[in-house]
């Protein structure tokens, strides 16, 4: 890869996706390319700090601080995400020059011109590839489990017996239903209005049954959301694959925050409301050796993990028209998910008021 291209007034010209910044690193400009390519208009980036347009981790920022205010050669930064105001991330190398006058030079070289490199490209094809195989290795034994146990609650009278019987059945259905709806590329039911306090408060139980009083679990919601349109059930299987890898991650404390944002972006689209859901903890944090491909299937930070759970998360949020990043260091990981809401909604579900934390 050539090194970036000397200053130019005219960066529309530029096909590569440019951006210029002063020596505060405020942008002053952008091309044509740049806008494009991260889905915003270029009227709206100018005075924005390049440091936030960096979507996961701070090696951006860290390679400014580190650059001195005389002019010097290009530095390379690797494969960095960089995207708008919650905007769905682009992942680009990124080539950083100070310019005469202490002003900078950010050009970014898309991964995706590479194939394979781009984990946003790769996850629809290898997410397939690993549920087929998983679909194909688990329908048999889950049908063979039902099979059994609705053979011993015909022979067994015990109203307990019948009872965990129930509940084998139950979990074999949710486990079968779960499989259909990971092979299926559309939702398996029509969204509806859906109060996501509801949602929050089954993951909430599920989580205290699974961990008990080992963690702690901190609600702190925003009474005034309006509803949301979209599937309960996959929506709480997503919130409670990230709650759940935070009670692995051996978090003592998780907080389920849910707050209304106004004119957000989210992939090419903006959207004058959203929801902002932030699942955070105090765990170990997601290891840096996997910070670029934890939402790809099959890569997981234990030796015990399926590496499923924030694939299927993403998957779930692509599906209700949403992103889904996060920031992560030790003792401090925050997973965000902003997903649409209705203009005209209206006030919320019954039942729907945010609890305080406890």
């Amino acid at each position: 890869m050539s090194p970036p291209i000397a200053s130019d007034p005219a960066l529309d010209v530029l096909v590569t996706p440019v951006v210029r910044a002063d020596r505060h690193g405020r942008v002053t400009a952008c091309n044509q390319a740049f806008a494009r390519w991260l889905g915003v208009s270029q009227k709206r980036l100018p005075d924005q700090p390049l440091v936030a347009l960096e979507a996961e981790g701070d090696r951006l920022r860290q390679a400014l601080h580190a650059m001195d205010d005389a002019a010097e050669g290009p530095r390379r930064v690797r494969r960095v995400a960089l995207a708008f105001l919650g905007g769905e991330p682009r992942f680009a190398d990124v080539w950083l020059t100070r310019e005469a006058g202490g002003g900078l030079l950010l050009e970014a070289h898309p991964v995706d011109e590479f194939p394979g490199e781009d984990p946003a490209r790769a996850l629809p094809l290898a997410l397939s590839a690993a549920l087929k195989g998983l679909a194909h290795e688990l329908r048999n034994p889950l049908a063979g489990l039902k099979g059994a146990a609705q053979l011993l609650g015909r022979r067994t009278a015990d109203a307990e017996a019948r009872e965990l019987v129930a509940l084998i059945e139950s979990e074999v259905q949710r486990l079968a239903q779960l499989v259909d709806q990971l092979m299926s590329p559309a939702p398996p039911q029509p969204h509806r209005p859906l109060n996501i306090h509801g949602v929050l408060e089954q993951v909430v139980r599920l989580a205290e049954q699974e961990a008990g009083w080992a963690v702690r679990l901190v609600r702190d919601y925003d009474p005034s959301l309006p509803p949301l349109c979209g599937d309960p059930d996959r929506l709480t299987q997503a919130v409670w694959n990230l709650v759940r890898n935070a009670i692995q991650a051996g978090a003592a404390n998780i907080v389920l925050r849910t707050r209304v944002e106004f004119g957000v972006r989210i992939a090419e689209d903006v959207h004058p409301l959203a929801l902002r859901m932030e699942i955070g903890d105090d765990g170990r944090g997601v290891p840096e050796a996997l910070a670029e491909q934890i939402f790809l299937p099959l890569v997981s930070g234990r030796a015990d993990g399926s590496g499923l759970g924030l694939a299927m998360a993403q998957q779930v949020v692509r599906e209700h028209r949403g992103s889904l990043g996060y920031r992560s260091r030790p003792g401090h990981t925050v997973f965000t998910l902003l997903l649409p809401l209705a203009e005209d909604a209206g006030g919320m579900p019954d039942g729907a008021e945010g609890e305080a934390s406890p």
